[in-house]
């Protein structure tokens, strides 16, 4: 491979110097280039010359989604604009755009962190590999087809908008590796079925990512597609995907440390919490050069582990993610994440994982409606069978999430499927505040 395997493996002491090595750098750096940084640090009586290694990370100011709104679009440059040659962006539904901007180093790295991915996962240069995620400023599409050309396959460029054809291309290049959302797989293998398809594809794996999904999900993905499924994880702010991903082992997601420095604080205090314990996911870009942020708050709920795994790399590995702090919801004062719903489906048979949570205020009052897609044999069978499933659903779901929610059991293709990320909730409660 292009980049050197045996970093994945470094000793824990190595992979710390390289990592303190690279912040030195990087801190001078956002100091004399970035103006926005160097007053942050001044306002906290900061030089760079006060970080010595990883050591003394808790000293740097956060950056927040708040810093990256008043630095828009390109405040937070660290090199002239000349050098950069690409933007990618968010969608921005929740205010400006989170901006990604990239040197030609910067692509080249960002190839690199995918390419570790995807090879994790198996995939070589004999692959073929379908690439579903959306084009153009997303990152997701260009993120794993450039990934993917670094091991040196094949690739289908077919991003989203067009299910028919994407399984077409699917079946007549016999692609072996499809890069999507796992919701929007889910989808594909449900149309591969009713199309009576399922056997006319030759899927080694899958590379999934840019939605939350659950080890349920993983399993009914694996089950019905006869594949390996895999979490790739990453985010606009640090590259795109490709910052982590997750091994045979599916013991958590291996995050590239030798170009991000990861940490665990108290949502809350800002305060390190020790590994193991669950936190907000704080990331450091050790060795971007467009547009570094130092210590940015992700707003995922996760914990780190350092231990060796036992595929045999030691780079740490982020857990399964609880959620994040900004979807959390709180209803009649219980913290309610939408995987909750989604974990506690996959455990019931004739639910499907598409589902929308609606959460209202009446009177006064907090209320919680779960509609949820059920196989068609519920609606061509006798009605107490309707009755029967939606009073085990509702009786599961108080046991996940510690609420009686209303339960609206619907037929299949009711609820939007998206090919992107789908949206798992409507909180009508905001309309009123």
């Amino acid at each position: 491979m292009i980049w050197n395997e045996a970093k994945e493996c470094m000793p824990r002491e190595e992979i710390e110097e390289l990592q303190s090595a690279r912040l030195k750098k990087l801190v001078d750096r956002v100091y004399h280039n970035v103006e926005y940084y160097r007053r942050k640090m001044q306002e906290v009586g900061l030089e760079p010359m006060d970080i010595q290694g990883i050591q003394d990370i808790e000293k740097l100011p956060f950056t927040t989604n708040e810093d990256l709104n008043k630095a828009y679009p390109l405040g937070l440059l660290a090199v002239p604009r000349s050098e950069i040659i690409r933007i990618h962006a968010t969608s921005g539904t929740t205010g400006k755009p989170k901006i990604g901007a990239y040197t030609r180093r910067d692509i080249d790295i960002w190839a690199e962190g995918v390419a570790r991915c995807m090879t994790m996962a198996g995939v070589t240069r004999d692959d073929t590999v379908l690439v579903s995620y959306g084009y153009g400023l997303f990152t997701g599409g260009l993120g794993a087809h450039y990934g993917a050309e670094k091991i040196g396959a094949m690739v289908i460029p077919v991003s989203t908008g067009n299910t028919a054809k994407l399984i077409g291309m699917l079946i007549d290049f016999q692609a072996t590796v499809i890069a999507c959302t796992p919701s929007y797989l889910l989808h594909i293998a449900e149309t591969l079925e009713k199309e009576n398809k399922i056997d006319q594809i030759k899927l080694k794996c899958c590379i999934c990512g840019a939605e939350p999904w659950t080890d349920e999900m993983r399993a009914q993905i694996e089950k019905r597609l006869h594949i390996k499924a895999y979490d790739i994880y990453g985010l606009t702010e640090m590259m795109g995907p490709g910052v982590a991903n997750d091994c045979d082992a599916h013991a958590g997601l291996h995050i590239w440390e030798d170009h991000f420095l990861p940490e665990i604080v108290d949502p809350a205090t800002g305060k390190h919490l020790a590994p193991g314990e669950t936190g907000e996911l704080v990331i450091t870009t050790l060795t971007k050069e467009g547009l570094p942020l130092v210590r940015y708050r992700t707003h995922d709920l996760t914990s780190l582990s350092y231990e060796k795994c036992s595929c045999g790399r030691t780079m740490a590995r982020i857990q399964r993610f609880k959620g994040r702090t900004d979807d959390m919801l709180i209803i009649k004062g219980v913290n309610v994440f939408p995987t909750q719903v989604e974990a506690a489906l996959l455990t019931i048979d004739g639910t499907t994982p598409h589902y929308l949570m609606v959460v209202d205020r009446v009177d006064n009052q907090d209320t919680l409606e779960i509609q949820i897609e059920v196989e068609e044999r519920f609606f061509s069978d006798e009605i107490r069978s309707l009755e029967k499933l939606a009073d085990k659903v509702r009786s599961v779901l108080k046991t996940a999430i510690g609420l009686n929610a209303r339960v609206k059991l619907v037929e299949p293709d009711t609820l939007e499927h998206s090919q992107g990320k789908t949206k798992h909730v409507v909180d009508k409660r905001k309309l009123y505040d």
